[in-house]
């Protein structure tokens, strides 16, 4: 995947961290982004492709694709409506 893939406002990298890190971040990036933008998220701990969906559906977010490639594990989110900032 290209980094400059024009689809996302924004691509994550929390690669080394352990949960609940990743999906920290990911709540804290996704609070600077607008409704309906996407993020990117690049992770390595395994534990993060269970809990990255639970955010997401708590959150109100989409978890547009998730998938593996080698030892990283990446999730496309599109932000939600519910948790935009005004």
């Amino acid at each position: 995947m290209s980094d400059t893939d024009e689809r996302f406002a924004a691509r994550l990298d929390v690669t080394g961290m352990l949960c609940p890190m990743p999906v920290l971040r990911a709540r804290r990036k996704l609070d600077d982004l607008k409704a309906g933008d996407m993020l990117l998220v690049v992770a390595s701990d395994p534990n993060v492709v269970q809990d990255m969906p639970a955010f997401c559906t708590m959150a109100g977010h989409t978890l547009v694709m998730a998938r593996q490639e080698g030892d990283q594990f990446l999730f496309e989110i599109k932000k939600g409506q519910s948790t935009e900032k005004n």
